[in-house]
């Protein structure tokens, strides 16, 4: 199937999410929280729950949006490449009604057999019209480059260099993309060993937007005093692939007072980094 470029301007929606402590608590289980039962307990458990930021980027990442947004692309070679979170006003509430409007912005040309990058804007807002979040949300279509669209603008996220300021490790259980599934991104080679294999995977593969609610637990954990509802911006690139099992480390260099630079790695190949060009901001 052909790209569609006429898709390109067209907003989708609105998408409305009823949410309570299940899909908080799905959220928080999936990216890693009490994987022992008891720490981060609070990032899973109603008694004082830490609500994650990034729970709130998985409703432009849902089967039922990229379904909808369909351009052309093979299904099979859909990746998630990118996310930019703007929060506006954070979710504090654990169950109500959220609504949220998807933009196809653009569709970018990386070339025969590198991909076609593309780029929606969601914005999602709560019952009383407020909006929470902005997110600057990419795919990468890996089987559809070559079509003679524009090509990407160059987007640079300057990387210290020097050794982190924090590092925490973490593993990555075996079931994480089990539950995390359970939040609406069901795409099989998450789960599915015959299907990881028959595209070149030994085994299905981690969720990106799972290890960015790691990497943003750990940050709020260390540097924003277990505050989620502090931070105002969290962008990262999924430069890597992460299996189920593995160990992987967060790492943290301060940037100014009240932004750090981050990126993910496995915690046995630091050359392997997994989520890349990272950055968040707080108030």
């Amino acid at each position: 199937m052909a790209i569609d470029l006429n898709c390109v301007g067209k907003t989708y929606g609105p998408y409305i999410t009823d949410y309570d402590i299940t899909q908080l608590s799905l959220f928080g289980l999936g990216s890693g929280a009490a994987a022992d039962g008891k720490r981060d307990l609070d990032w899973t458990y109603e008694k004082n729950l830490k609500i994650n930021p990034v729970y709130l980027s998985t409703f432009v990442a849902s089967d039922k949006v990229t379904e909808d947004i369909d351009f052309g692309f093979d299904w099979a070679g859909i990746l998630h490449w990118g996310i930019d979170m703007h929060i506006h006003k954070p979710l504090t509430k654990i169950s109500g009604r959220l609504t949220t409007n998807v933009k196809l912005n653009a569709l970018y040309d990386r070339g025969e057999g590198r991909g076609c990058l593309a780029q929606k804007i969601a914005e999602t807002f709560d019952e009383d019209g407020d909006k929470l979040v902005t997110i600057d949300n990419w795919d990468c279509c890996i089987y559809d480059g070559g079509f003679g669209g524009e090509k990407a603008p160059k987007d640079i996220v300057e990387m210290p260099e020097g050794k982190p300021d924090f590092e925490i490790e973490e593993k990555l259980e075996l079931n994480q993309p089990n539950i995390f599934r359970l939040l609406g991104c069901y795409h099989p080679l998450h789960v599915d060993w015959d299907y990881a294999q028959k595209y070149d995977y030994p085994s299905p593969i981690h969720m990106a937007l799972a290890l960015s609610g790691m990497a943003s637990r750990h940050i709020c954990n260390t540097l924003l005093d277990r505050k989620p509802e502090r931070l105002t911006r969290f962008k990262v690139r999924f430069s890597g692939i992460s299996y189920p099992g593995m160990s992987v480390k967060t790492q943290i260099w301060k940037w100014d007072d009240n932004s750090i630079r981050f990126r993910v790695v496995d915690a046995n190949n630091p050359e392997k980094i997994l989520l890349n060009f990272a950055l968040a901001q707080w108030k």
